[in-house]
């Protein structure tokens, strides 16, 4: 059993920091069920792999366990050569400390996005091949998976449920592994040990950063916890707790304090009209809307027959919900409502359903992001997606001593995570469209202060159709 991570950032025999196991030596650790080994087949200045190797004793896994004498199937069977849960807990022994993010050595390089590949030669995968493409490709990851031909001395009813899986992507090495920790025991629908309630601790522990808002955590919580009703149910209840009705209290309070500050501008009235005046003259027709909130642009936009195809993205269910009421989906004719359509999903994972629209809007949400998932929000939107053009806003920090009701310090919004000034926005705008081939120009939105400039600032990237 083993897996491979691989990685080219330079120098990329960091790689030996981050996993605390040095690419001169070979590292072997004990297990319960067998030994775990780590090595490096190649370690230059270019590229370096470290690869874990796991073997398992299969007269050990039923010794002592009172298995019925003379069960050929307790002792030959695929476990000792397939990525499994055994797999899983190996990771947790051997890489403890890449995985909690922490390297003595190079912390700067453990908070960094740098390219990694992991490649998994034999895994047993439930559904085969689009059920790993749908998990792991909303995580950010180009996903190549092969599958593996029975013997055919040995026919079987079906086809194999044995794949060859490689994944590519610019990311954290904890977050990889983390994403390996969980997805790999649910993709094989099994697991080793007895499933209780402490599955739901470790589920949250290295999902919860990103399982809640993945658009099939729902089939990977329940796969993960072996179908087990009432722990499913618990899990799913904490992993969503955002979503409670006494949060969904507070998040409307914060709302109503942010309306507060901002209403004596009519400033929501002139953000709406600015980004939908940018999206006639873009020329778009079909307008996904990132972060739709309650559905304040998609109702305007749904207005107006120039806008054919609208989708609304939102992380929150109750947000959605109270969109879809919004805009009276339920009593829509039948050709307004094929036009317009609401859907849960995270910005920062990649999402196929994004793709294919000419523009692109995140209205008021970046500064809701906490800032290291920026770049992964830039991925997804500017690398994966991909749309003609992007419209952005968020709030201008230097116009906040204009509000009267603002206390000095204070954001607009309890929940921003940042507020920029014109300066620090322009220079994240140029370094995003450089990195990814757009152009970008920007409009205030609201009265434009000589002192301080506009209480709202936007950007609109474009790209050459080519």
């Amino acid at each position: 059993m083993l897996l491979s991570i691989s990685t080219s950032h330079q120098p990329a025999t960091d790689l030996g920091f981050l996993l605390v196991k040095h690419p001169d030596h070979v590292h072997e650790v004990g297990l319960p069920f067998g030994s775990a080994r780590v090595f490096y087949p190649e370690a230059s200045e270019a590229r370096c792999t470290a690869v874990l190797m796991l073997n398992i004793d299969p007269v050990g896994l039923v010794r002592g366990r009172g298995e019925a004498e003379g069960s050929l199937a307790q002792y030959v069977n695929d476990r000792p050569y397939v990525a499994s849960s055994f797999l899983s807990v190996a990771m947790k022994r051997v890489f403890s400390t890449a995985m909690a993010g922490t390297s003595k050595g190079r912390q700067d390089v453990a908070d960094m996005a740098i390219p990694l590949e992991a490649e998994i030669p034999v895994m047993r995968c439930r559904g085969g091949e689009a059920i790993a493409r749908e998990w792991f490709e909303p995580l950010g990851y180009a996903v190549d998976v092969e599958r593996l031909p029975m013997d055919p001395r040995f026919p079987q009813d079906g086809d194999s449920p044995y794949v060859r899986l490689r994944l590519s992507g610019v990311l954290r090495l904890r977050e990889l592994l983390t994403h390996l920790y969980v997805l790999l025991p649910a993709l094989d629908g099994d697991k080793h040990y007895f499933v209780g309630q402490d599955e739901i601790d470790k589920l949250l522990e290295k999902g919860g950063a990103w399982l809640s808002a993945h658009p099939q955590r729902e089939t990977i919580v329940g796969r993960y916890l072996r179908r087990h009703r009432p722990l499913v149910k618990a899990a799913l209840a904490r992993l969503l707790d955002a979503d409670e009705e006494g949060v969904e209290e507070q998040e409307v309070r914060r709302e109503a304090a942010e309306e507060a500050i901002e209403r004596p501008l009519s400033l929501n009235e002139k953000r709406m009209d600015a980004v939908v005046a940018a999206l006639r003259e873009l020329g778009a027709r079909r307008v996904v809307d990132l972060g739709c909130g309650e559905g304040r642009l998609l109702g305007l936009l749904l207005k107006d027959r120039q806008f054919e195809r609208l989708l609304g993205i939102d992380v929150s269910l109750r947000s959605l919900e109270y969109a879809a009421e919004r805009l009276h989906l339920d009593r829509l004719p039948p050709m307004q409502r094929e036009r317009v359509t609401l859907a849960h999903g995270a910005l920062t994972y990649r999402d196929r359903r994004v793709e294919g629209f000419d523009v692109a809007c995140a209205i008021e949400v970046i500064e809701h992001m906490d800032a290291p998932r920026l770049p992964a929000f830039e991925r997804a939107l500017f690398g994966f997606a991909r749309p003609p053009a992007v419209v952005i806003t968020t709030p201008n920090s230097e116009h906040n001593v204009r509000f009267a009701n603002l206390p000095a310090g204070k954001f607009r919004h309890p929940d921003h995570r940042f507020e920029w000034t014109r300066a620090e926005f322009h220079a994240w705008c140029e370094a995003v469209a450089q990195r990814n081939g757009y152009a970008v120009r920007y409009a205030p939105i609201g009265d434009d202060d000589p002192e301080v400039g506009p209480p709202t600032q936007m950007a609109i990237f474009t790209r050459d159709a080519a």
